[in-house]
């Protein structure tokens, strides 16, 4: 187990703590005043930014162990430097970006491992995880304002993201730690 599924793990914590939040409020006897779907939306913004901080936490891990042996040298800081740009530009992990980073610098498909429970293709993790992508930006830059309208992220829905998550970085890290 890497460092980084610990550290991705602390991080779904504070995601999990605001939905008990949610649900505690929405278990008050009063409903004049729901729940505020902030709390929903913010942890799925959580959700997805431990999945980038993971993603980037365990390319630095891979990258230290497979290069430590050249660093100082003229390659190394070329190699160095070239990585830590990429990382700096890598926002929003779908999986075309995922799979560019680790083919890139490690020789390896990550994708290959994405085969799990209801989703028995690699494909079918893929789009389900740019899915997942496109709706956390939806939660941070689409400002729910139509009270009529249905709500971006549902209760539900968290709960299945939280699951997917925590399968998709366990497959990860599993493949990762054989390369």
């Amino acid at each position: 187990m890497s460092e980084s599924i610990k550290t991705f793990e602390r991080a779904l914590s504070d995601a999990e703590a605001l939905l008990k939040c949610y649900d505690d409020l929405n278990e008050v006897k009063d409903k004049s005043s729901p729940p505020p779907e902030a709390l929903k939306r913010a942890s799925l913004i959580m959700i997805l930014t431990a999945w980038e901080t993971y993603v980037e936490d365990i390319a630095m891990e891979l990258f230290d162990k497979k290069f430590s042996s050249i660093r100082g040298c003229q390659i190394g800081t070329f190699m160095e430097q070239q990585f830590s740009n990429k990382l700096k530009s890598f926002h929003n992990p779908d999986s075309q970006k995922t799979k560019q980073l680790f083919s890139e610098f490690f020789g390896a498909d990550v994708a290959s491992c994405w085969v799990f429970n209801n989703y028995p293709t690699s494909k079918e993790v893929s789009t389900q995880l740019n899915l997942w992508i496109s709706k956390r930006g939806d939660a941070v830059h689409r400002a729910h304002t139509d009270k009529q309208a249905t709500h971006i992220v549902k209760r539900t829905d968290l709960d299945k993201c939280l699951f997917f998550f925590r399968t998709l970085v366990k497959a990860t890290d599993n493949y990762l730690a054989k390369i």
